[in-house]
């Protein structure tokens, strides 16, 4: 058996500024996707999974970049070109697995992945399975399910799972092919936005147990493959946008499984408003819990700048509140995105003293740049491998330093980037079991390392792209009422 694999991904937050081009993405072709063996990546599980069930994996051709702006649209075309010429020139093969992320959006194109998908779909014809592993971040539809045979998110939010998932739609094409049968999908939409919500625990966790209680309980009865329940991507205006279950099955009963998981989110609805602390409350919350006895170190994320999300990742708000309060010697913070800064740190040298403008260089959401005398600590080359979320996966933050304001150890990065593990503090020889409070940007990825590292996490929310207040994003593509910026939008009447 021969499953072609590829796919273009990218989580489009359209609030952000300019356009995201070509030569953003990092583009892997043929054999180089075959590389990704032993990641814990969509990708690489993929490849694995393939080799363990003893198929040929084809390789055509994945493209990713870190989310940012709309795509722009040459970009796009070139990309889909030649993944739609390396496809033609795979055959012949017996299967199709596409890895996508649910929330791209192209000049022009509101819905990346129906447009991807239905143009492959074409040039493949009917009887060609196809099925796709997406980011939970989808805002997915129907019209784009219809030309699936397969629909796996993954589950957990950190993304931990993208490699499992990947298993399961390579078993699912696998099926399919040997007893010669076709699954299906159908997706139901509820108007609701979700802000980044962990699975690890809370409203997020109790969800997604409904979700995975209901895929075992419908798996023989009405031959369900998967549930999927997509939070959605709040920060990108388009009309599709909201939060979605989405059901594999070989059965008839697909829309009604789903919209039983719809209504249980939607009941479930005001357990999602979430809290939002501001960078002065977040540090006296941190403080307290620390003096109150609470073990080192308390990591404050601040969610509202990740990069993750389509933030900057140079914001200063939280910074400057911790500086303001005095922390010193007592934190670190690790990091922010200013290519501009590490290069002034490295040419003057470790042990130099030197005025710098940090951080805020964007736009003015974010925070005003912080004017600060530095002291150079550490310098590194910023490359990195991943050891939880993507565990095994390179990483370039590009070059590194580690600077001293005001006594607080602050880590600057060239390219944009959340923390997602203690890889970025060792690069430059912080250990931060040796401090109080642990500052970093990043919404949930981070929770897959610092939950056993944290004595507790506080969320910090200053203002930014990826902030959790999701009712201040002026909606311009989006008619239907949406909860929570409409308390009273209706899920029920069939159309979401």
């Amino acid at each position: 058996m021969r499953i072609a694999i590829g796919g273009i991904e990218h989580e489009t937050n359209t609030y952000a500024q300019g356009y995201t081009e070509i030569g953003d993405f990092m583009i892997r072709r043929g054999a180089q996707l075959l590389r990704t063996s032993g990641q814990e990546s969509n990708l690489g599980g993929a490849v694995d999974a393939c080799v363990a069930r003893d198929v040929t994996a084809v390789p055509l051709l994945h493209a990713w970049t870190q989310p940012s702006g709309t795509i722009a649209r040459q970009a796009y075309e070139t990309m889909a070109e030649e993944l739609l010429d390396r496809l033609a020139d795979a055959a012949p093969i017996d299967g199709l697995l596409l890895l996508l992320h649910g929330a791209g959006v192209v000049d022009g194109l509101e819905d990346m992945e129906a447009d991807l998908v239905m143009r492959i779909r074409r040039a493949v014809g009917e009887e060609l399975p196809i099925v796709a592993t997406f980011d939970l971040h989808g805002n997915v539809t129907q019209a784009m399910a219809d030309a699936l045979q397969g629909i796996f998110a993954c589950h957990h939010y950190p993304h931990v799972d993208l490699h499992e998932r990947s298993h399961e739609a390579v078993d699912l094409l696998i099926d399919m092919y040997e007893n010669n049968r076709r699954s299906r999908c159908s997706v139901v939409d509820v108007p609701m936005l979700i802000p980044t919500t962990t699975t690890f625990g809370g409203p997020g966790g109790a969800m997604l147990q409904r979700v995975l209680e209901s895929e075992a309980a419908e798996r023989d009865a009405a031959q369900v493959v998967d549930v999927s329940w997509f939070h959605g991507f709040p920060y990108t205006d388009v009309p599709h946008v909201g939060s979605m279950i989405a059901v594999t099955t070989y059965g008839d009963d697909g829309e009604q499984i789903a919209r039983r998981v719809a209504e249980t989110l939607w009941a479930a609805r005001d357990s999602f408003r979430p809290e939002s602390l501001s960078a002065e409350e977040a540090v006296t919350q941190a403080l307290a819990l620390r003096e109150a006895g609470t073990p080192a170190p308390i990591v404050i994320n601040e969610t509202s700048d990740n990069c993750g999300g389509g933030s900057p990742g140079d914001g200063t708000h939280l910074l400057r509140a911790m500086l303001d309060a005095g922390l010193g010697a007592r934190a670190v913070f690790g990091f922010v995105v200013d290519p501009q800064t590490v290069a002034d740190a490295i040419a003057a040298g470790v042990g130099a003293s030197l005025d710098v403008t940090l951080g805020g260089r964007t736009d003015d959401l974010h925070g005003a740049p912080l004017a600060a005398r530095a002291d150079v600590r550490a310098i590194s080359d910023g490359r990195l491998v991943m050891t939880h979320m993507f565990r095994g996966t390179p990483l370039n933050l590009g070059p590194m330093v580690r600077l001293t304001i005001e006594g607080m150890d602050v880590i600057v990065a060239s390219r944009r980037s959340q923390t997602f593990d203690l890889e970025p503090f060792l690069a430059v020889g912080v250990d931060v079991a040796r401090y109080d409070v642990v500052a970093l940007k990043s919404s949930n990825h981070f929770r897959a390392c610092f939950k056993d590292v944290a004595g507790a996490i506080v969320t910090a929310d200053t203002p930014g792209l990826c902030t959790l207040q999701v009712e201040v994003f002026e909606r311009q593509r989006t008619a239907r009422r949406l909860w929570p910026l409409h308390e009273d939008a209706v899920f029920g009447d069939g159309k979401g």
